[in-house]
């Protein structure tokens, strides 16, 4: 089996010949990489079987910078008019809302979004699908999400106090987002991915962030309509979820609306295996491998244990692709990277 294959197996709990993996760098470990292999270019050099695609960026970018009270201080602004200042740690930066202020939903429909449609950017993403197959990988979209780009423009705490205080501008937010984010999705199944990556961080360390009721009220419908975009145009397309934190009270509703694999299945916060008992006929999982705990913090032996028991219990029967909670930061000793290499091959065949 090529890597496609065997991963697309995998996640839909069918015979495969190998446990997948994958993982990803901060710049900091980039930099290292790119020390020791002349390179940073993780998914050939760790043989990895998914690439990751992001639409390229629009021919014609709008100008956001009006909607700034002080753009001149901004690291960056993106396609979308999210502000950036960058933090004092590592690559972390801090959001500036450009819809903060907004205090009349009609603000929020006659903002101005990047035209997700334009034909010269589905063009070049389709080449990208194209390459990737042709290696024998999965094309994967990294991400669909509603929730978080609408908080990202209009604040966290403004978009959590609009879904209890002021429904109109909360309807808003989400349904313009929801409208751009199903365009993207259509687009995304028709140039041939294999896998869509839907993510709206809902969970924090203890419990979800909202209560279930806001949570099926606004987030829900929001990504079942996102889901349902991809499939009305190829209805056999993966739906992986992203949520860090404990989400046990909304997993059974995420399988209702069509998510096929849940990630990234946070050890620190849920239990992995657990949840392969409670959901392992009807729910595959990518991840379990703590970023704040084992790849940090413990030893070479400890990441290979780990990965052992992980693809023993979760991977029992299929359904696991094994991978880091996060992107590994800083604090993951280049050991430990190694360790899980080697891990997979040891005991994934990978």
């Amino acid at each position: 089996m090529d890597h496609r294959t065997n991963l697309i197996a995998a996640m839909r709990r069918q015979p495969h010949e190998r446990v997948p993996f994958q993982f990803s760098l901060c710049d900091s470990l980039r930099q290292e990489m790119i020390r020791r292999y002349g390179t940073d270019d993780i998914v050939h050099t760790f043989d990895m079987p998914v690439v990751y695609l992001e639409l390229p960026p629009s021919e014609h970018p709008i100008d956001h910078r009006r909607f700034h009270r002080h753009p001149e201080e901004l690291t960056s602004i993106d396609e979308w008019g999210v502000g950036y200042k960058q933090g004092s740690v590592a690559h972390f930066a801090r959001f500036i809302s450009p819809m903060a202020d907004f205090d009349d939903p009609q603000q929020v429909w006659d903002y101005p979004f990047p035209d997700v449609t334009e034909p010269a950017r589905w063009e070049t993403f389709k080449k990208q699908v194209d390459a990737a197959h042709a290696e024998g990988r999965m094309a994967a979209y990294f991400g669909l999400m509603v929730f978080e780009p609408a908080w990202y423009l209009r604040g966290l705490e403004n978009m959590l106090s609009d879904f209890l205080c002021d429904e109109e501008m909360a309807a808003a937010c989400m349904g313009k987002m929801t409208q751009a984010q199903c365009l993207i999705a259509e687009q995304a199944a028709k140039a041939g991915v294999d896998l869509i990556l839907f993510g709206d961080d809902v969970g924090t360390q203890r419990a979800l962030m909202m209560s279930i009721e806001t949570w099926r009220r606004w987030v829900k419908p929001a990504t079942a309509a996102t889901i349902a975009a991809a499939r009305s145009v190829n209805p056999d397309i993966l739906v992986l979820y992203h949520s860090d934190g404990v989400i046990y009270d909304i997993i059974p509703e995420l399988i209702e609306i069509g998510v096929d694999i849940l990630n990234p299945v946070q050890p620190e916060c849920v239990d992995p295996v657990l949840l392969k008992k409670m959901y392992g006929d009807r729910l595959s999982f990518w991840g379990t491998i703590g970023t704040q705990t084992v790849m940090p913090f413990g030893t070479p032996q400890d990441v290979r244990e780990t990965i052992r028991r992980m693809i023993e219990t979760v991977g029992a029967g299929g359904g696991l692709c094994v991978a880091p909670t996060h992107l590994l930061e800083p604090e993951v000793p280049w050991e430990n990277i190694e360790a899980f290499v080697q891990a997979m091959r040891d005991f994934g065949g990978a």
